[in-house]
């Protein structure tokens, strides 16, 4: 099960560093490639939180079966997709498949297991969910360059197909209830999907649209508000809610979901923003992103190690305490980057992430699913991911928002400076165009692709100056979660059912 939500996790970003060869072998514009991910996040957040009802519906056997099953399918069906149409269906297909086996593992790990041995889970669990969305561009860019960028989906197809089939052969933790569907509150449901999928759609179009400033936008703003509305009145007062919001009554539950909100919103956007620094300022191809981008994943491997020992013994709000700023600390050490930046330079901040990440993530799961049992574990587990994957579309249409302001900003300061000295800059290209005449004989094509270089040169660091300023406020975001670690403190009831009552 972990495998399968591996697998599902990895698909968010393993698309992010070959987006410009899916765009040329699609013959997509700039504009559209964006929705091989909106589609995919859009989808995915719709199903995380109804996948508690379709587990007693269904079965907790037979609901992560049949989503293996499906998201291995669609993964067929987008690496044969011939328009960016077909694929933007499917990878909305996959992320809506692949969603039931996220919250679903979390829930399951909380029930099989019970003492030092459910310690443990959130540390597998928490390592497998930071891990697979961080390997994705390394992964994604050594497929698609040594073989090519279809390969991406396919490599999905034979361990989908070994999670399918162990599945349905060794997990047997409940029995279905058919009659659910019966019951089912299909308004609940479509006020739910039309309030997740319009917010994502607002968040990832948001940045290239102008916001509100689009009709587009506006309106699917409004019908997020809306189904959000209706969406708490069902979860209220409907006979069978599709998702029920009780677990929100432990205040150690909420913070613990503000704290996974936070830790998405980092994971995320830094996930997406050094791929896109290393193509945009160095450009770097797939292959040299993903060996740049993966020490990270080294990094949070051994910090799973340390972040285990720590939860058997430590506060987890210590842990948490810990773990932030050095996570703020990280992001501080990024905000230096410069145009020149390349993995040398970039090593240090992301080993310093990857080892924060996990002191994060691992203590926020204990807070959040200890303490619910049967029905609710699955609701909380449900929410508490929901959380991550909002933080994450949230955090990347902001640092995109911010990018773009800052780079705008940025842009005009160099604007005013060269207009303070214009005779020193005319110079500098005089002399520039000077050496290129030596290639070009003709001095007027010297003199523009000589304004040209620097031109450029000034967009590139107007970029950079806008990349450490993401990354400055980002730092601080963290640092300002941490006026929540003393209330976060852990429901009692950590021991959970056995193995035997969960039967």
């Amino acid at each position: 099960m972990a495998f399968g939500m591996f697998l599902a996790l990895l698909d968010i970003q393993v698309v992010a560093a070959s987006l410009n060869e899916v765009q040329a072998g699609l013959s997509a514009g700039p504009d559209e490639i964006s929705w091989v991910q909106t589609a995919y996040l859009m989808a995915e957040l719709v199903m995380i939180p109804f996948s508690a009802f379709l587990a007693r519906a269904m079965s907790t056997r037979w609901l992560f079966a049949a989503s293996a099953g499906l998201f291995t399918l669609s993964s067929i069906a987008c690496g044969l997709a011939w328009s960016i149409e077909s694929m933007t269906a499917f990878r909305a297909l996959q992320g809506f498949t692949g969603g039931a086996m996220i919250p679903t593992v979390f829930a399951v790990g909380f029930t099989l297991f019970s003492g030092k041995q459910r310690a443990i889970i959130p540390a597998i669990l928490g390592m497998v969910s930071v891990l697979a969305p961080t390997l994705g561009p390394t992964v994604g860019g050594l497929i698609t360059e040594y073989i090519n960028w279809r390969w991406i989906f396919f490599i999905n197809v034979v361990p989908g197909i070994a999670v399918t089939l162990l599945t349905i052969s060794l997990l047997h933790v409940d029995r279905a209830d058919p009659s659910m569907f019966r019951r089912i509150d299909w308004l609940h449901l479509v006020a739910m999907a039309t309030c997740l999928g319009c917010l994502e759609y607002v968040l990832e179009e948001g940045p290239r649209l102008d916001w509100f400033g689009d009709s587009r936008i506006t309106i699917c703003a409004w019908l997020s508000v809306v189904a959000f509305v209706l969406f708490l009145e069902r979860s209220f007062y409907s006979t069978s809610p599709i998702v029920r919001l009780t677990p929100f009554r432990r205040p150690s539950f909420v913070f613990a979901c503000v704290f996974n909100l936070v830790i998405g919103f980092g994971l995320y956007a830094s996930t997406y923003l050094i791929p896109v620094y290393l193509a945009r300022i160095r450009g770097f191809n797939s292959l040299q992103i993903g060996t740049t981008v993966f020490v990270v994943g080294l990094a949070q491997f051994f910090s799973t190690i340390i972040a285990a020992r720590l939860s058997e013994k430590a506060d987890p709000r210590l842990v948490i305490a810990v773990g932030m700023p050095l996570f703020a600390f990280s992001l501080w050490l990024t905000s230096q980057a410069t145009a020149q930046w390349g993995f040398a330079e970039f090593l240090v901040p992301q080993l310093v992430r990857g080892l924060a990440i996990m002191l994060c993530i691992v203590p926020s799961v204990g807070i959040a699913l200890t303490g619910f049992e049967g029905m609710e574990l699955g609701y909380a587990s449900g929410l508490f991911n929901l959380m991550r994957n909002l933080g994450g579309a949230i955090g990347i249409a902001l640092v995109n928002t911010w990018l773009q302001d800052n780079a705008r900003i940025a842009m005009a300061r160099f604007g005013e400076a060269l207009g303070r000295t214009p005779q020193a800059f005319n110079e500098a290209v005089a002399g520039i165009a000077q050496r290129l005449a030596t290639v070009t004989p003709d001095p007027a094509q010297a003199l523009l692709q000589a304004q040209g270089l620097v031109g450029r040169a000034v967009s590139q660091q107007a970029l950079a100056i806008a990349f450490d300023d993401v990354f400055r406020l980002m730092a601080w975001m963290f640092v300002a979660a941490l006026v929540m670690v003393p209330f976060a403190k852990r429901a009692a009831g950590g021991a959970g059912p056995s193995p035997n009552d969960s039967h």
